[in-house]
């Protein structure tokens, strides 16, 4: 093997190395920067100086962190009723559906989201479904969202399958 080639593949991986760490540092360097912004935000909210993004910025302490939707349902007038796109997917008592409405500036506009939002949500309930309503300022059509984020679930289910296996006395878990 020659000198040539042995250096040849050493300069890729230290090229690649070097991307990967600017990478991690660009990430890592953005995550601190949103930090200090969002500080600086709640910081000017406390002196008083920004009381418009008070509701922005102040979420309720209970707020479930979002999940992954496994299944989304667009309201758009060519969509399938949602009781027929409910039936479609899989059950699951451990899933929440999360109904979010958009609305406008105009005063009619989040009492139109709210009924539109009801609305989904009736439709849900009849075919045994619990419903999160959501209403957030903006455009497009409802939304309707499956996701493991129900905060009844009393653990993380991977943590609760795992720990419900029988351990023997070296600490080794039964198949």
């Amino acid at each position: 093997m020659s000198a040539r080639v042995a250096a040849s593949w050493q300069t890729s991986l230290a090229d690649l190395s070097l991307i990967l760490f600017m990478i991690a540092a660009a990430a890592l360097s953005r995550q601190e920067n949103d930090r200090r912004q969002d500080i600086d935000r709640r910081q000017a909210i406390d002196r008083g100086q920004d009381s418009d993004r008070r509701q922005e910025l102040v979420k309720p302490a209970d707020a479930p962190a979002p999940a992954a939707p496994l299944a989304v349902y667009l309201a758009t007038p060519d969509a399938p009723p949602l009781g027929a796109w409910l039936a479609r997917q899989a059950a699951d008592p451990r899933q929440r559906l999360t109904v979010t409405t958009f609305y406008g500036p105009t005063p009619t506009a989040l009492p139109a989201a709210l009924a539109e939002a009801a609305r989904l949500a009736r439709a849900a309930g009849g075919m045994g479904l619990r419903a999160r309503v959501v209403a957030e300022p903006g455009r497009g059509p409802a939304r309707v969202a499956l996701a493991f984020d129900d905060p009844a679930l009393p653990e993380p289910v991977a943590r609760s399958l795992l720990e419900s296996r029988p351990v023997s006395s070296e600490g080794i878990s039964a198949p």
